[in-house]
């Protein structure tokens, strides 16, 4: 089991959850944090953390598309960069928190910074 980011964060990036990570297994895009699933100790911490739900276990049966976000946070939690200390949001997250499908019109593979 690990914890997964799925498309809730993007265009939001939040990053409460980083901030209570004990391993910091974390890893920021552009528009989105991804979870390293060889990194994640499956302590759940982060979950409750976010406020919008973007985070999830991967064994949650109301999980949708479970392989095409695990795939993805695997993906690019080799490529971006690590955050271990909370930032401010994306400028107009509140815009964005309650949008669906936010992957197929926003998903940018560009690292964080």
């Amino acid at each position: 089991m690990t914890y997964i980011v799925k498309d809730e964060c993007i265009k939001c990036k939040l990053t409460d959850c980083v901030e209570v990570c004990p391993v910091d297994c974390f890893y920021e895009g552009e528009n989105m944090l991804v979870i390293n699933p060889d990194e994640c100790i499956d302590c759940g911490v982060c979950e409750p953390e976010c406020p919008i739900d973007a985070i999830v276990s991967d064994d949650d049966p109301a999980l949708k598309d479970k392989e095409k976000w695990l795939s993805l946070n695997d993906k690019y939690s080799r490529v971006w960069p690590n955050i271990s200390k909370k930032k401010d949001p994306m400028p107009d997250h509140k815009k964005f928190e309650n949008e669906t499908d936010k992957y197929a019109k926003y998903f940018s593979e560009k690292p964080g910074q």
